[in-house]
């Protein structure tokens, strides 16, 4: 949904593709749409916002890391030396995107009820809280947190960028009786600091 006209972003809005990437993801979605028209083949298309959070034993380790809350808490263990925020002129209230986070667990629960639901038909559901958070609301709830400064600097805008992209889960709500349990972006943050700090260096081998 990168040029999406609706917001919150329901699973009617018109999907354009920005990036490889989103692409990707639509001509997926279409194999899957023909597979269970011509086969039978039942299908559930999730489709995640900002993944992010942690539970006691399981948190973000990527390399290279790109998600925002882990790369921003790296600042705070003293891994990075400040956090660069890609664009600050952006049509949102502090000139910084907004995105919709979402916590792994709940994406977890909505994965197991939609897989439950499979008998009564392929379905697709956007899965978000509802609620949009800037970058720099981002960093700020993370100097909360942790306590720490964590410097910013405005770098060059990147591309393929929306303003905003916030989710509708209404679908799977009424469907699925699905409702986030960790909806609150300092609680995803605390979660998320207190599994970084436990595992400074990821799943270390």
């Amino acid at each position: 949904f990168d040029d999406p006209e609706r917001m919150p972003i329901d699973e009617n809005e018109r999907i354009v593709p920005g990036s490889p990437y989103g692409e990707s993801k639509y001509i997926l979605e279409r194999y899957l749409y023909w597979m269970d028209r011509l086969y039978d083949f039942r299908y559930a298309c999730l489709r995640y916002f900002n993944a992010c959070g942690a539970t006691a034993v399981r948190g973000e380790d990527h390399t290279p890391e790109t998600h925002l809350i882990p790369l921003v808490l790296q600042v705070a263990l003293g891994q990075r030396e400040k956090i660069i925020i890609f664009g600050d002129d952006y049509n949102t209230p502090d000139g910084t995107c907004v995105r919709d986070y979402i916590h792994v667990a709940d994406l977890a629960d909505a994965h197991i009820r939609a897989m439950r639901a499979l008998d009564g038909g392929s379905r697709k559901y956007n899965l978000g809280n509802g609620r949009g958070f800037s970058v720099k609301q981002v960093i700020e709830t993370a100097r909360e947190v942790t306590g720490h400064p964590i410097p910013a600097e405005i770098g060059p805008r990147r591309a393929g960028d929306p303003d905003i992209l916030i989710a509708s889960s209404e679908t799977i709500n009424h469907d699925l009786d699905w409702k986030p349990q960790y909806p609150e972006l300092r609680q995803i943050m605390e979660m998320a600091w207190d599994w970084h700090q436990k595992h400074p260096h990821g799943y270390e081998k």
